[in-house]
Parts: structure tokens; C-alpha cells; sequence
């Protein structure tokens, strides 16, 4: 198989969560060591750190590489979703994984993979650690797929575990209190290794007791007077977790290699999707807010721009859509769109909370088709928002041709 080949058959031969939700999730980790195991998968050989939580994990996670990039060290990073590329979720040092790495080890393992029937994210994450081994980084950065304990990166054993903010979100797997969401991520806490977290009177007794019964140091966020060059109001609190973390790791990082690694986030790795301009006149920005904490602090920062705005959006089916739709300000424009993915909601289906909540809304098929409506009355001064579900924003990127 070539590569376009490979990553059809990734996608569509094994359960593959981005596009079909809950039915592709694996409460079980027994398929990765089984497959580490077997094959030798030296992920032990490399230093790691390993970061949960609801929000936030991904940008603290580009955050970290590009600052121990700016050091010298050769990082390893591995997140999810993709946007745009599969190999998105594979890199070192910004630089995706090759295509022919894709192919030949999906060739060698293909067998073995439907054999056990590993799930998708099962396979990202033994190639990342097989990746990650051979090129031998010296630090490899891993966000957890989803929940924590049973999560298919939890078998590495990090120099430090990173909690970001937790609330309700996927429900339906980790459970429907933040309480027991926070049980699930604390899972990625291991015997005598540092934990960072972030103060939450909510949650944070209970990664405690988890870190005192694994012997665990537990740290808290510090707030740090830092700038980055993602530009949402919140990666404040990303940044603070991020410089938090340096300075329990003691890898010699110097305050101007901290200084130049958040301010050269994007090109250092190549992240997409967080507060990114896509057009500066009319202002066009893009911002992935899947869950209502991600929502409300979009919105706080909408409303520091004096500009009409219109609102392009759309959710996955597993959201809680009535407790988003409340947060949204009555004075915008909203655009509820559909996604050639189908766990993307069809707007038609939803349009009763905007009416409920007294917004102004049109549907359409997608975020592009969106775009055109408004470009063709919009006008210099205004302002355009494409937000809510990853597809949403993937889709408008792709209009574009962000790469």
C-alpha cells in the first residue's frame, strides 16, 4: 500500500474515534503492552512526560516541546486529534512523521493489528513509541487520548504526570460527575512520580489521595508573568502549567530558551486551530471550544472585541449542546454547520436551544459553505469566529488551505 492507501485503511478498517465516537473507545490498555511486549517496543528508553485533563492538554503539551526544542533537546510529540494530517499527531521536534514511517510500519504490523484487533488510537500510539525509540528522543512529550487510567498511553512511566482543568465532558465514558472525571485522569498518576496540577477546590482532594497512595510529590500550578504566541486570553493559565512543569524537571532550562520557546510555539510545532487568524481583513479567527469551559472562555474574550461578529459553529453528539448554547451571547450572529463527519450533529437537529435561548442563527452544510453566505454581505470591520467541534475548524482550514 502507498501512503494515501495505509492511512484509508487506518481510518476505516479498525474503530477509529474521531469518527466514530464512543463505539471506537477501548476501556483497556492490555493491547499496547501486549503489543510492546511482543515486539520489543522500547518506550522505556526515552524520558516522558504525560499530560490529562479537559482543556488545555494540547496546548500545554506544543508548549513544552517547543520550549525543551528551544534548549537543544530532540522532543518527541504525540496528540490528538488531527486537524488536517494524520502525521499531525506524530512529531519531533515540529517535524511530522514521514509518510514512508507510516507505511512500513503499518505494512509490518498489519497482520498483528487486525489479528487483536487494535483499536486506531491503539496503533497511533505503539507507532509514536516505536517512532519516538529509533530516532532517539531525548524527551517525549504524550497527551492522553482520552480519561487517563485506561487510556492506551498510560504503560509509559514519565518523569512527571500533568493534570490540566477538569469539568464534565464525555460523560457518557468517564462519568457524569467531575468528581469521578477526575478519578479517570488521576489514573495517569505512578508510583513516586511528580504530579502537577492545577488548584481546584472541585477536584483536587481526590488526585491527592490517588498521589498519596502511589507515594506521589503533588505540585500546583504557579501563576508566571510569561507571553506566548497563541494568542487566546486562557493560554494564560497553559502557560502557567507549561513553565510550572519546567521548573520541577530540572533539565537546565534557561529563562531565555522559556522566553524563546513560547514565543515561537507555532513554528516550533506547527499546532493549528488555537485563536488562529486566518484572514486580517475582515478579521477571520479560528479557535477549537468543544465543551462549555471552553465556550465561556471564548466568549469572555469575543466580547473584548468591538467588532460585529458572526459566530461559525457546530458539535459533536456526545456535547451537552443545551449548556453551550446558554452561554452564548444573544448580540452574535450564529451559523450552525454540519461536517462531512458524522459525529458532527445535523444543525437541524438543534436549532431549537437557539431558538430557546432567543439567538439569531442560519444553518448550512459546513463551515465553508457558512463562510461564503457571510463574505458576501460582510465587510471590512466586521469580524468572523469559526468555532465549537475540531471538524468545524478542520473544515474552514481546509477552505483556506492552512497547512
Amino acid at each position: 500500500m502507498n501512503y494515501a492507501q495505509t492511512i484509508d485503511w487506518l481510518y476505516n478498517q479498525l474503530p477509529f474515534y474521531q469518527n466514530q465516537g464512543e463505539t471506537a473507545y477501548k476501556k483497556d490498555i492490555g493491547n499496547v503492552l501486549n503489543f510492546c511486549k511482543k515486539f520489543e517496543t522500547r518506550y522505556s528508553e526515552f524520558d516522558s512526560i504525560h499530560v490529562a485533563g479537559t482543556n488545555g492538554k494540547g496546548s500545554v503539551c506544543h508548549m513544552l516541546s517547543s520550549i525543551y526544542q528551544s534548549n537543544g533537546h530532540k522532543v518527541g510529540l504525540f496528540t490528538s486529534p488531527h486537524i488536517l494530517d494524520f502525521r499531525e499527531r506524530i512529531k519531533i521536534n515540529g517535524q511530522k512523521v514521514p509518510e514512508d514511517f507510516v507505511v512500513k510500519f503499518i505494512a509490518t504490523y498489519k497482520n498483528y493489528f487486525t489479528n487483536s484487533q487494535m483499536s486506531f488510537f491503539e496503533m497511533n500510539v505503539v507507532m509514536a513509541f516505536e517512532y519516538f525509540a529509533s530516532h532517539k528522543v531525548d524527551l517525549a512529550i504524550i497527551e492522553v487520548g482520552l480519561g487517563g487510567r485506561l487510556d492506551a498511553t498510560n504503560i509509559i512511566k514519565p518523569k512527571l504526570s500533568i493534570i490540566t482543568n477538569i469539568s464534565l465532558d464525555h460523560t457518557n465514558l468517564l462519568g457524569n460527575t467531575v468528581e469521578s472525571i477526575a478519578l479517570e485522569k488521576s489514573g495517569i498518576i505512578k508510583s513516586q512520580t511528580p504530579v502537577l496540577v492545577s488548584p481546584n477546590t472541585t477536584y483536587t482532594h481526590i488526585i491527592e489521595n490517588v498521589a498519596i497512595q502511589k507515594e506521589s510529590p503533588v505540585y500546583y500550578v504557579k501563576e508566571h508573568t510569561y507571553d506566548s504566541d497563541l494568542l487566546g486570553d486562557y493560554q494564560k493559565y497553559n502557560i502557567n502549567t507549561a513553565i510550572s512543569a519546567v521548573n520541577i524537571l530540572k533539565y537546565n532550562i534557561s529563562d531565555l530558551h522559556i522566553r524563546l520557546g513560547l514565543s515561537n510555539i507555532i513554528s516550533n510545532t506547527g499546532i493549528l486551530g488555537r485563536w488562529q487568524t486566518i484572514l486580517k481583513s475582515p478579521l477571520v479567527i479560528c479557535d477549537i471550544a468543544h465543551n462549555a469551559d471552553a465556550i465561556k472562555l471564548l466568549c469572555d474574550q469575543l466580547d473584548s472585541y468591538s467588532l460585529p461578529k458572526h459566530i461559525i459553529i457546530g458539535f459533536s453528539n456526545d456535547k451537552d449542546i443545551k449548556e453551550i448554547v446558554s452561554l452564548l451571547p444573544t448580540n452574535y450572529t450564529y451559523y450552525i454547520c454540519h461536517s462531512t463527519n458524522n459525529r458532527i450533529i445535523k444543525p437541524d437537529l438543534i436549532q431549537s436551544y437557539f431558538r430557546y435561548f432567543k439567538l439569531s442563527y442560519k444553518l448550512f452544510n459546513s463551515s465553508p459553505e457558512a463562510y461564503c453566505n457571510i463574505k458576501e454581505n460582510i465587510k471590512e470591520e466586521h469580524m468572523v469566529m469559526v468555532t465549537g467541534s475540531t471538524f468545524i475548524v478542520a473544515d474552514i482550514l481546509k477552505y483556506f488551505g492552512k497547512v
